[in-house]
C-alpha cells in the first residue's frame, strides 16, 4: 500500500487525526474507536536507550520510478525474484521478518515503533541526508517526516544524525557547502528542533553527525550553527570532536561510539573524563557490499555469536555506568547490524533488550505486534477490520496489552 493510500485510509476512514484532539479514554462517535494517549513503559533500568534508524528503504510503489530502492537491490539484486523459500532476493545476508518494505509505509512504522516500545527503547536517532534535491535525498527527507508523525503517535522520542557527507558532491566551493549546511539547519530548526518529542540535552536539541566528514574545521561548524538561536547539543563520532572544537570554538558537546575494529572496552577507556558521551551496543557486523556489487567491505565481519556479543556490550554499558546508549542499528540490513526481527534471529535481540531495560514484557508481546502488522496488511481494504485494528493500536500504545491481544485474536478468527 503506498503512502497516499495509507494516509487516506487512516485519516479519512479511521479518523486517526482526532486522537490528538480528544482526551484519552474518549470514544470517537463516528468510528466508535476508544481513543487513548500513549503511555510510557516502566523500566527498572534508567539508561536512556535509543536506536539508530535508517529511513532509506523504498518499494516499487514509493520509489517514484517503479523500481525497488537501492538499499534492497544494491547493484545486482532484484526483489521481484522470489525463491523457493518464499523470500525476495535482497542485498543482505539477513531477511526482515516482514520482508522488504518502504520506510514511508505507516503500517511498517507502527510495527517498528510498537516493537521498540515493548522492548524498552526510548526513541530513535534518524540517519538524515539533508534537504538537497540530489540522489535519493528527497525520498529520505519525505520518509523522515512520515517517521516522525507515526513515532509521536506511539509516544517515542527522536533526534537527527546529520550526514554531512551529503555536502561532498555538486559544489564548487566550501562556501556553497556551508550555505547548504545552513539551509539544512534552518529546516531542522523549523520542523524538528522545537518538537516536544525531540530529544534534548542540557536544554538543547540533540544533534549527531556521522563524522564530521566534509566540514572538518571548528570555524565551519561555528558558521553553520550561528544561524540558530537555540544551538544544538552536538555530538560527533568517537575520536572526531577535534574537527568541531578548538580554543576559539567549542561546537561539540561530546562524542558517540560506533562499530569499528577498535574494541569497545578501549573506546570507553579513551573517553576518559568526557562528561557527555553516548555509548554503543551492536549485535554484529556482516556487510553485503562485495556480494551486492557496491565495492569492498568497509569492516571485517564481527560474528553475531547468536546474541552473545550483544549481551556482552549491553553488560559493558552497565559496567561503564553509561547513562545514554545508542543501539547500532535498528535496520541497516546492508551491514548486518540490524536488531529488527529477522528470519534468522527472530526476536532475539529485542528479548535481550527487554531483559536489559527491565520491562514486564516478553517475547509474547512482540509476537502480538507482529500479528497486528500482518492483520493490517491482510485486511488492508476492509474498513470494519481496519477500524477494529485501530482500536488495537490505541490499546497497544496505552499499554493495555491484554485488551490488544483479545482483539487481535478476535480479528484473526
Amino acid at each position: 500500500m503506498n503512502i497516499e493510500m495509507t494516509t487516506w485510509l487512516l485519516c479519512a476512514t479511521l479518523l486517526l487525526g482526532c486522537k490528538k484532539e480528544e482526551p484519552s479514554g474518549t470514544t470517537d462517535k463516528e468510528t466508535k474507536v476508544e481513543i487513548f494517549e500513549p503511555v510510557p513503559v516502566t523500566k527498572t533500568n534508567n539508561t536512556k536507550v535509543w536506536v539508530h534508524y535508517m529511513p532509506w528503504f523504498e518499494d516499487k510503489t514509493t520509489s517514484g520510478n517503479g523500481q525497488w530502492g537501492q538499499h534492497w537491490t544494491m547493484a545486482n539484486k532484484n526483489p521481484d525474484i522470489i525463491g523457493a523459500d518464499g523470500k525476495r532476493q535482497i542485498a543482505s545476508h539477513y531477511y526482515p521478518l516482514i520482508g522488504p518494505y518502504a520506510s514511508s509505509d505507516t503500517d511498517v512504522l507502527e510495527y517498528h515503533f510498537l516493537l521498540m516500545k515493548y522492548a524498552g527503547i526510548d526513541g530513535i536517532l534518524i540517519d538524515w541526508y539533508g534537504t538537497r534535491q540530489l540522489y535519493d535525498y528527497p525520498l529520505n527527507k519525505r520518509n523522515t517526516e512520515a517517521i516522525v508523525d507515526v513515532l509521536e503517535n506511539v509516544g517515542l522520542e527522536y533526534a537527527i544524525v546529520y550526514e554531512d557527507q551529503t555536502l561532498r558532491d555538486g559544489f564548487e566551493s566550501d562556501a556553497q557547502r556551508l550555505s547548504q549546511a545552513v539551509a539544512d539547519m534552518n529546516y531542522l530548526r523549523t520542523n524538528f528542533f522545537n518538537d516536544g518529542h525531540y530529544i534534548r540535552q542540557d536544554g538543547k536539541p540533540l544533534l549527531l553527525t556521522f563524522g564530521p566528514q566534509i566540514i572538518n574545521d571548528p570555524e565551519g561548524w561555528h558558521t553553520v550553527f550561528n544561524v540558530l538561536a537555540d544551538k544544538p547539543a552536538f555530538f560527533t563520532l568517537y575520536g572526531h570532536a577535534h574537527r568541531a572544537n578548538n580554543s576559539s570554538y567549542q561546537n561539540a558537546m561530546g562524542e558517540y561510539i560506533w562499530v569499528d575494529a577498535t574494541p569497545m572496552e578501549t573506546k570507553y577507556s579513551q573517553l576518559g573524563d568526557m562528561r557527555h558521551f553516548i555509548g554503543g551496543a551492536y549485535p554484529g557486523f556482516d556487510d553485503y557490499y562485495r556480494e551486492g556489487g557496491w565495492g569492498e567491505p568497509v569492516l571485517g565481519d564481527i560474528d553475531h555469536e547468536n546474541g552473545a556479543l550483544f549481551d556482552r556490550l549491553l553488560q559493558l554499558a552497565t559496567d561503564e555506568n553509561v547513562t545514554q546508549l545508542q543501539l547500532i542499528t535498528w535496520n541497516d540490513f546492508g551491514e548486518g547490524t540490524m536488531i529488527e526481527p529477522t528470519e534468522e534471529f527472530e526476536y532475539l535481540f529485542l528479548e535481550k533488550l527487554q531483559d536489559f531495560t527491565g520491562l514486564p514484557y516478553s517475547k509474547a508481546a512482540l509476537e502480538q505486534i507482529y500479528k497486528y502488522y500482518t492483520l493490517k496488511k491482510q485486511f488492508a481494504n476492509q474498513t470494519e477490520k481496519q477500524r477494529e485494528l485501530q482500536q488495537v493500536f490505541y490499546y497497544l500504545i496505552s499499554l493495555q496489552h491484554d485488551k490488544a491481544t483479545e482483539w487481535i485474536n478476535k480479528i484473526a478468527q
